[in-house]
């Protein structure tokens, strides 16, 4: 496997969240040792001399960091200053989800990542100056009432007033208008952060480590510091945490949990065929993480599409099924094609074909064995092969229609017939997708259809392209494969049975003591007499 393939699938890994560590003190350090660390684990991303040019570092998006530069967006300290060495030691231990860092503190040991930050320090002059005095900001604590309505009001208000919605969107998608000309200080194309996903926030998901980013800022990127605001009196302490409490509401009350079967219930009454109708909200959803091909050529690294929520239900006869998934544009959205040129031309390409921008639709596709299997057997999750193709359901924004086929392989899908696609509706608001593809159970090619059956487990797998990221053709974001279960409805013997069986013990039960009582008195009758006769 070649080193881009090698941290491109670090990317698929960094997805969990840690609690921020405890202060302690750090006993000495040894730069020499951490060195050796830095060699081994770190330079193929940030290289030998720590300017962020590791092999790896051209397929990223964001880049690695530079160390030479001493510029550090997760600290404590104000905007402009350097961090502390816990600052650093915690982006260390607990790594940066939604970037190829991952979380070292598993897997080196508490010296050796003590030993590896002495050695990062090493790369920039500004740590050896001794005028330099590195002190955190102090922080207040949370306000109470972090979830009622008037705290949250508050929140939205100075959300706005400040604004947040000029990159981050209306609605906190990452979607706002400003979004598409954002960059690093190096030039780099920068995504707004999505504040519905804080499972990704790179300084952490809870309130006061996003009232910390407010007060700290992200240097090198366009999230300024807001502290200056507090200290102009043009807000207060408690109304930032307000804003940190608002965007801490906009995401779940915990990350979501990735469940490998998808239950869909079985209703009554017709399928729900809208993504906006209320039915909807009585059933569960369940996230499935979207991470970029890195399998075949030319490879992605760079997906815009994080992750997508799925929700099912049947009829006797029938299948609804909804997925939603954050998209910061419908595209094709010429508002981004500027921004779609500036990733291309940062992320190399192993194309042998000049990689251009251009106005590429939004996708998603729903794959399929083309029948279920005995065992847990699949197919190729990566679409198949042209021995054993898979059944998809494919859908996209321009023209907005579904079809189905089989994918033979990537860049191979063979459309079925007329007649055979599944029934679409969907809508794009906010920076947010929604789509209902419905379809009946059985059809009459059952060669190349999959037939949905209640009760078994059915391979089911999910494909996104953000045409305004350049997605297309082999770079889009792919899933492992995962289940459908069409549940069946619970017999009414399951609810009497328990009851029946309750009553035959319990009039059983009743018998044997009825019949043991009068035993017992018959035989002390019985004792009585003969001693009488006696």
């Amino acid at each position: 496997m070649t080193a881009p393939c090698r941290f491109g699938l670090a990317v698929l890994l960094t997805l969990a969240r840690f609690p921020f560590p405890v202060s302690r003190v750090l006993t000495a350090q040894d730069t020499t040792k951490g060195k050796a660390v830095y060699v081994k684990w770190c330079a193929g991303c940030h290289g030998d001399g720590g300017a962020g040019d590791g092999p790896a570092a051209s397929h990223m998006l964001p880049r690695p960091r530079d160390f030479t530069g001493a510029i550090y967006k997760i600290r404590t300290t104000a905007s402009g200053q350097l961090p502390t060495d816990q600052d650093v030691l915690r982006s260390i231990d607990e790594g940066l989800p939604g970037t190829a860092m991952p979380a070292w503190k598993d897997r080196l040991s508490e010296r050796e990542r003590r030993d590896v930050l002495a050695y990062l320090k090493t790369f920039s002059a500004f740590f050896q100056d001794t005028s330099q005095h590195i002190v955190p900001l102090t922080f207040s604590k949370e306000p109470g009432g972090a979830r009622s309505a008037a705290a949250l009001q508050v929140g939205r208000q100075f959300y706005d007033s400040i604004g947040c919605w000029k990159c981050h969107g209306k609605a906190g998608r990452g979607d706002g208008p400003s979004a598409p000309t954002l960059k690093t200080d190096p030039g780099e194309p920068i995504f707004a952060a999505d504040l519905h996903e804080n499972w990704r926030f790179r300084g952490g998901a809870g309130t006061a480590d996003i009232y910390r980013r407010l007060r700290t800022g992200l240097d090198g990127t366009p999230m300024p510091s807001f502290s200056d605001l507090i200290d102009q009196k043009f807000l207060t302490d408690e109304q930032l945490w307000r804003v940190a409490q608002y965007v801490r509401s906009l995401s779940p009350e915990r990350a979501p949990e990735v469940r490998d079967v998808i239950h869909a219930p079985r209703i009554l009454g017709g399928l729900p065929r809208s993504p906006d109708d209320s039915a909807w909200a009585r059933v569960e959803a369940y996230w499935f993480p979207l991470v970029g091909q890195v399998i075949r050529k030319p490879r992605w690294f760079a997906p815009g599409v994080a992750g997508v929520w799925v929700q099912a239900v049947h009829t006797r006869d029938s299948l609804a099924l909804r997925l939603e998934w954050d998209d910061r544009s419908e595209s094709p959205d010429t508002a981004w094609l500027a921004f779609e040129g500036r990733v291309l031309d940062h992320l190399a390409s192993d194309d042998s074909v000049a990689t251009r921008a251009d106005l590429w639709p939004d996708q998603i596709a729903v794959q399929f064995p083309r029948s279920i299997p005995a065992g847990m057997e699949r197919p190729y999750f990566l679409m198949g092969t042209p021995t054993d193709p898979v059944y998809q359901w494919r859908w996209t924004s321009t023209p907005r229609q579904a079809a189905a086929g089989l994918a033979r392989g990537v860049g191979r899908f063979e459309v079925l017939g007329a007649g055979s696609a599944p029934g679409a509706e969907a809508r794009f608001a906010d920076g947010q997708w929604g789509l209902v593809l419905t379809r009946a159970l059985a059809t009459a090619d059952t060669a190349n259809e999959l037939q949905f059956e209640a009760g078994r487990a059915i391979p089911v797998a999910f494909f996104a392209w953000d045409g305004s990221n350049g997605e297309h053709d082999t770079r889009m974001a792919v899933s492992a494969w995962y289940f459908l279960a069409l549940d069946q409805p619970t017999p009414p013997r399951v609810y009497l049975s328990p009851v029946v069986a309750m009553a035959v013990t319990l009039g059983l039960g009743m018998l044997v003591a009825t019949r043991a009582r009068r035993r017992a008195g018959a035989g002390g009758a019985g004792g009585a007499g003969g001693r009488r006769r006696a």
